[in-house]
């Protein structure tokens, strides 16, 4: 596996892993308090849905010309990346609040509590988890085939995703609890870093850049974006210590 397939899979993996550890708490709440069977309903239909819109676009993108792909594919990766990569610094420098999935878990079994359940499947349990199945994914959705078509190497990105969901589900069905414990932040952090050095690379592609070590480059432009993500911490916390 090349350099840039294994960036991609990690990107993937990453992005994925921390979007449905934010649903995946959703659903343990609903569960809890609307019924097993009406929140797994409804996140499995939101992943159906999911699912299929990758299979609809990714025949339709290995179409696409390369270069017109790529800058387009860079321009978005770059603004995907440094929005996650600001708003992880700002989480890491203490300028913004982390997510806190127990918190979290506790307002949505507020939610689910304020209204009575009837016979059947439970039509809130079902809407809630549907929701925040397609609504946390589809962000995924769209960076797995991003960066998936612009090396032509949607399987791999594909593979990542997949994996990070069949990670999350497997804890969170051993745990039976919110995954407080994962550092989300870190991973956004990482997953910033990523598509902010692959949109930096297809962008310079696609304007006919030579990049020294052609794939490898990418290596180089993540390592880049990671220390500047580390000064720019760094220089918040003294400046916020300071005051």
């Amino acid at each position: 596996m090349s350099t840039s397939s294994i960036l991609i899979v990690l990107g993937a993996f990453l992005a994925c892993a921390v979007e449905m550890v934010e649903a995946a708490t959703i659903v343990l709440a609903m569960e809890a308090t609307r019924g097993a069977r009406s929140a797994r309903a409804g996140a499995l239909s939101g992943f159906g849905v999911l699912a299929l819109v990758v299979a609809a676009c990714a025949p339709f993108l290995t179409t696409v010309p390369l270069r017109p792909l790529r800058l387009t594919v860079g321009v978005l990766s770059l603004l995907f990346g440094l929005n996650w990569l600001r708003k992880a610094i700002l989480r890491a420098a203490g300028r913004k609040a982390l997510h806190d999935e127990d918190e979290i878990y506790r307002e949505e079994v507020e939610v689910g509590r304020s209204v009575g359940r009837g016979a059947g499947l439970d039509r809130l349990g079902f809407v809630v988890c549907f929701k925040a199945v397609v609504l946390e994914g589809a962000e995924v959705v769209a960076i797995v085939l991003a960066v998936g078509s612009a090396q032509r190497t949607l399987g791999a990105a594909i593979a990542g995703a997949v994996l990070a969901l069949a990670a999350v589900c497997l804890a969170v069905a051993i745990v039976r609890r919110p995954l407080s414990r994962v550092p989300e932040n870190t991973m956004k952090l990482t997953v910033g870093v990523l598509l902010a050095g692959f949109g930096t690379f297809w962008v310079g592609e696609a304007a006919g850049v030579d990049w020294p070590g052609s794939d490898a480059a990418m290596l180089w432009l993540v390592a880049l974006y990671g220390m500047a993500a580390a000064v720019a911490i760094s220089r918040l916390r003294v400046s916020a210590a300071a005051k």
